[in-house]
């Protein structure tokens, strides 16, 4: 598809940062609290500073991993059925012309249109480019949105592990008797900082997103240094 000049090149849409931004927050997001819970919840079952360094240094790592790999697979996924389904919309445009054509112009009709209006709109697009009508229009898909693997897993795997980090460093630095409180802290900064990010690069609104992220993470770790409690071992 061609993608059409902006009216304000200088003040893109946010709609084209979605790709990454999703993997990015996801990651940084996994990142703070899944290491934060593990290294609160071995410390409240085995407070000793090598335990908790080598606990958190296993979830960092083994999570950063985990998060590509996922990300990569799951957006993989995505792509090959857009890719599936726009093949399906090529031989339909080869098979069945006029179908399709009546097809584009009912969206349109859908859309506010009159019949003849919409049929005109529907021969106009289909002249210029009948795949990229139809992909756009009847399949819902954007270069915007266009699933890339590679670029999700890569953001992923970046953002999880500098966001992991941070518990981690908390961890090391606390004073001894003071891990968990510390790590707790860390997290939670982390965490309005990621939500008051992530909102400001997607031109939303901060309080809600910082709000969310934060409730999240501390039950996370509630949970955990509960668990961790109670049963005494690392977890």
């Amino acid at each position: 598809m061609t993608k059409p000049d902006s009216a304000h090149p200088d003040d893109p849409h946010y709609v084209d940062r979605m790709g990454w931004l999703r993997a990015a927050v996801l990651g940084a997001n996994d990142g703070i609290v899944s290491v934060g819970a593990l290294i609160v919840g071995v410390a409240a079952a085995d407070p000793a500073p090598e335990t908790v360094l080598l606990a958190g240094s296993a979830g960092l790592i083994s999570g950063a991993m985990s998060m590509a790999a996922g990300e990569y697979v799951s957006v993989s996924s995505q792509s090959d059925t857009e890719r599936a389904d726009i093949a399906r919309e090529r031989k339909a445009l080869r098979d069945m012309p006029r179908e399709e054509l009546a097809e584009l112009a009912a969206i349109y009709e859908s859309r506010g249109m009159s019949p003849a209006t919409a049929l005109q709109a529907a021969r106009e697009v289909t002249e210029y480019d009948p795949l990229a009508a139809h992909v756009r229009d009847e399949l819902g898909l954007s270069e915007a949105s266009a699933a890339n693997p590679l670029q999700a897993a890569l953001a992923s795997a970046l953002t999880f592990s500098l966001a992991a980090a941070m518990p981690l460093i908390a961890s090391v630095l606390a004073p001894a008797g003071l891990v968990i409180p510390c790590v707790m802290a860390a997290v939670l900064l982390a965490l309005a900082l990621l939500g008051a990010l992530g909102a400001w690069a997607g031109g939303a609104p901060p309080g809600r997103a910082m709000l969310r992220v934060v409730a999240g993470g501390l039950f996370a770790m509630a949970v955990t240094a509960g668990i961790g409690r109670l049963f005494g071992i690392a977890i």
